[in-house]
């Protein structure tokens, strides 16, 4: 490779004709043309296989961006899909609701058109309180003789049922309905018991028919409209 740089016609002659120059001397001749052609740039194939390695490179790059990006709007996908779904439920969910609202904003205006309409039976149910209140203190003053007066004999006294109209006609819920039974089965009871002259048991009697007609003025929509509760 050294002997292809370099002329022959001009370089033999000089180290022939001094037959006194040293071996150092013509070797030192040659070194720095050696020395040059270190200096040369890189054959095309280096050239090619640090391209071919840049190359090899970027590719894994962008297949390593590529994929990133893949996962990435995927991913984005998926996350987005239940908050889509999510979406719909909420809407589905507000839907109801406002249905809801709207029918019992109906109902209770229904409601009220029957209380305004029905001053009869509210007096009937006002003198349900009022008696209640008077058999509540005789009981509690152990005095079982002015209960006994004020309940009368029986459950079918006109009072009484003049109260179950009243019921009757302002019960629209099963709920409603379901403390209408629990108040008359506790008032037959009381009034047995009184009868009886049967105290503790006039006193349970007593607090669970108070209780009944409390929840059931709550449901109805009555508590404004009675006095003494």
């Amino acid at each position: 490779m050294a002997v292809a740089c370099f002329s022959p016609a001009q370089n033999a002659p000089s180290a022939l004709s001094s037959p006194f120059v040293s071996s150092s001397s013509s070797l030192a001749a040659f070194l720095p043309p050696l020395r040059a052609s270190r200096r040369r740039p890189s054959s095309p194939i280096g050239l090619t296989c640090k391209a071919a390695g840049h190359d090899g490179l970027n590719r894994r790059n962008l297949v390593v961006s590529f994929t990133t990006l893949s996962l990435s709007v995927a991913g984005g996908f998926l996350l987005r899909e239940p908050d889509g779904n999510a979406a719909v439920l909420e809407a589905d969910d507000d839907v109801e609701l406002l249905e809801r609202v709207k029918k019992d904003r109906k109902k209770r205006l229904q409601k009220q058109e029957v209380i305004s309409s029905s001053k009869k039976e509210t007096g009937y149910l006002q003198d349900l309180v009022y008696k209640l209140s008077k058999v509540g203190q005789a009981i509690d003053s152990n005095d079982l003789s002015t209960a006994g007066s004020v309940l009368g004999s029986n459950s079918s006294a006109d009072w009484i049922q003049n109260v179950n109209s009243a019921f009757t006609k302002l019960s629209s819920s099963p709920e409603e309905k379901a403390e209408v039974d629990t108040f008359n089965t506790s008032l037959a009871s009381l009034i047995d018991a009184v009868q009886k002259n049967d105290l503790q048991t006039s006193k349970l009697a007593f607090v669970v028919s108070a209780s009944a007609l409390e929840k059931w003025t709550a449901l109805s929509g009555l508590v404004s409209q009675l006095k003494g509760l």
